[in-house]
């Protein structure tokens, strides 16, 4: 078995003061709080697509810039073969327990569905080889059903019937392969699932088939007995102008029409959120507080650019408020955080991987600390408790509880007169903010 990364340690937690780029400074796997570690509560995931698939590449550099050390090997299947020996490589180096995937990241497409799901039968059994001796495991899977020519006006969404089986049958095998290697979570994305025109599209009978697609999931997660969650990712555009699972809100809303909101919860990733003008925390509230959050896409976007760049995260402000929704939501369960991102096209070199990974899983461990005393602290809780304390007594109690209407609220109006406001105190919320986050609080 080849080593990859011959000149990379396994990366060890080294504290703060530590000079040293491939050592933690934040992350302690094995540090305990609030009765769990670190390692249990952050639940990182590395990316097979980007991490071992990426090559360099952007829009206007289509030729990859990305030395790699399995760069000398032509055949596909070979270089699958070796793929798998590297990510449990990287990951056990990393210390990351999971590893996700799209079912043509691990395998080369073939001319046919038979031999497609031929070769992923035997990197799968590959796979289970490797997991026999290691702690990596699979956090999820999912499809690209996106890619392929075939899906050039969507897949589940597509004006072809064909394609949308061919779709159908493309997700089975990756549902059962996830369910083979004991995978957690089974994500739906989709790639090109919206449109770049009305002029040409029957937008109902796409949203339509989209609602039968998922059951047919549902229906055949029961069948083979997948005990995972299936997970659905907002994303609002590109590669299509227009995707029809645009932001947490109007997936929910789909999910909720279509009778499927129990079936599924949202994996949110943070560049797909401010791709749909919102912030990151603003899609993880969403989907929290209809009980829906079910695991995350830990990247950032450029706020400059108007696509998906995919950058390892390294905002605390941003980390911070994320670990707070998800440590309000009990932590995860099936979920956890997965780096769906990639080292930047001038950071080519094997190491660039281990680096970005590093800060990423510093910048939520910080997060997750600093998150953790706000919440024990309860400091914003008690703000906003006494901000909505009207709803609680009086004519507000009986707002929330539905024992008054238009006519008992003009009443009460007219008795009272003109309502009293208060401040909000964003500036000093966000001061006090900052206080936690600098660690002087």
């Amino acid at each position: 078995m080849s080593e990859f990364f011959k000149n990379i340690p396994k990366i060890k937690y080294e504290g703060p003061k530590s000079d040293n780029p491939l050592a933690f400074k934040f992350y302690n796997p094995d540090e305990v709080i609030g009765g769990k570690t670190m390692k249990e509560h952050l639940r990182f995931s590395v990316a097979y697509w980007h991490t071992l698939q990426g090559r360099g590449s952007d829009p206007f550099g289509l030729d990859g810039t990305a030395i790699r050390p399995w760069d000398n090997i032509t055949d596909p299947m070979d270089l699958a073969r070796a793929k798998v020996d590297a990510i449990f490589e990287f990951c056990e180096k990393l210390d990351v327990p999971f590893f996700c995937f799209h079912d043509r990241d691990i395998a080369p497409e073939a001319d046919n569905l038979r031999e497609t799901n031929r070769r992923l039968d035997e990197i799968v059994a590959r796979i289970k080889d490797r997991m026999k001796d290691s702690n990596v495991k699979l956090l999820w899977g999912t499809t690209n059903a996106f890619g392929h020519r075939r899906f050039t006006h969507g897949a589940a969404t597509s004006n072809n019937a064909a394609v949308f089986a061919y779709a159908a049958a493309q997700v089975k095998k990756a549902m059962e392969i996830t369910k083979e290697l004991g995978g957690q979570n089974y994500v739906f994305w989709g790639g090109r699932e919206g449109y770049e025109t009305l002029l040409n599209t029957d937008m109902k009978l796409e949203l339509d088939n989209f609602a039968r697609f998922l059951r047919m999931a549902v229906d055949y997660k029961k069948e083979i007995g997948f005990d995972g969650q299936l997970l659905i990712e907002p994303k609002p555009k590109e590669p299509t102008k227009h995707q029809y699972d645009f932001d947490a809100a109007t997936v929910i809303g789909f999910l909720k029409m279509h009778g499927l909101d129990k079936d599924f919860k949202l994996n949110i990733e943070a560049n797909h959120a401010t791709l749909a003008g919102h912030t990151f925390q603003h899609d993880l509230r969403v989907a929290r507080i209809h009980d829906m959050l079910g695991s995350i896409d830990a990247n950032q976007g450029d706020l400059l650019l108007g696509w998906d760049t995919d950058q390892f995260p390294t905002n605390i402000y941003e980390t911070t408020l994320a670990m707070m929704e998800v440590i309000k939501m009990g932590g995860f369960t099936k979920g956890g955080l997965n780096f769906d991102a990639k080292v930047r096209r001038g950071s080519f070199e094997p190491v660039d991987l281990f680096y970005g990974h590093i800060a990423g899983m510093d910048a939520f461990a910080l997060g997750f600390k600093v998150a953790y005393k706000i919440v024990q602290d309860g400091i914003f809780d008690k703000f906003i408790e006494e901000r909505y304390a009207s709803f609680r007594t009086g004519i507000g109690k009986d707002i929330v509880e539905g024992k008054v209407g238009f006519k008992e609220l003009e009443a009460y109006v007219l008795e009272h007169g003109e309502p009293e406001i208060t401040s909000g105190r964003q500036e000093m919320l966000e001061a006090i903010l900052n206080q936690y986050i600098l660690g002087v609080r």
